[in-house]
């Protein structure tokens, strides 16, 4: 079994959809109100517009990305303006993470692992 896909369950989808290819530096070509696929790898991330009210209350569920340079990408999360909860910090078992929300207040993790 393969995961096939993880969907950002929001009210703005062009806003969020906005925000995320500006974090994965993609673009999808598209402007689309209710649904939009930003990545369509093997596993895809789509944001989507499911119709109920959503009261952003994340409390169990992360989105996690694997970077080269953590630092590089700090500076980009920051002038995208999210919320840094807490900036890149070394971990016990040597990976360099940071944890921001998005804008609609979901939590999402970069990590990079040191070069063997």
């Amino acid at each position: 079994m393969k995961l096939g896909e993880v969907s950002i369950l929001t009210r703005d989808v062009v806003r969020l959809s906005n925000f995320y290819k500006s974090l994965l530096e993609t673009d999808n070509n598209s402007n689309d109100a209710v649904h939009q696929t930003i990545i369509a790898e093997e596993t895809m991330l789509t944001i989507f517009n499911d119709g109920q009210e959503r009261e952003h209350i994340n409390q169990n569920m992360c989105l996690a990305f694997t970077v080269d340079d953590i630092d590089k990408e700090y500076h980009r999360v920051l002038a995208l303006g999210a919320e840094i909860i807490e900036k890149p910090t070394a971990r016990p078992w040597g990976a360099v993470n940071m944890r921001f929300a998005d804008p609609d207040g979901n939590i999402v993790y970069l990590r990079s692992f040191p070069k063997q």
